[in-house]
């Protein structure tokens, strides 16, 4: 069964894939940081989808596990999308950690090998 952190990332996690930052932007505390390799740090989705946009057309996510502690969330699985040309990618691993306070999400630490295949 699935808890409420577990229920709590992946409501977040479709919003994004959605692309609806209010929904997404309601289900993190004040403070909240998505830390991406490199140490790139973003405190707003408005600031992620920016940064996102001139790197993939869209990604979604297939999950392979949840890993549920209730104050902190791994996520796995595979990555797949589109680059800025149109071209499709998938099978590109992910791992996200996500820390949970009062019912929000607090940070999200994102790792994944996009940069290692993304098209130069």
């Amino acid at each position: 069964m699935m808890g409420p952190s577990e229920k709590l990332v992946r409501d977040y996690l479709l919003a994004m894939e959605e692309r609806d930052p209010p929904r997404a932007q309601a289900m993190l505390a004040e403070g909240f940081a998505m830390v991406f390799p490199g140490d790139i740090r973003m405190t707003s989705i408005t600031a992620v989808l920016e940064w996102a946009a001139p790197r993939y057309r869209f990604v979604k996510k297939t999950f392979d596990h949840f890993d549920d502690a209730g104050q902190v969330v791994f996520s796995s699985g595979t990555l797949h999308g589109e680059w800025p040309d149109g071209t499709p990618f998938s099978g590109i691993r992910f791992i996200d950690r996500f820390e949970i306070v009062n019912g929000k999400l607090a940070r999200q630490d994102v790792w994944n090998d996009m940069a290692e295949l993304r098209p130069r």
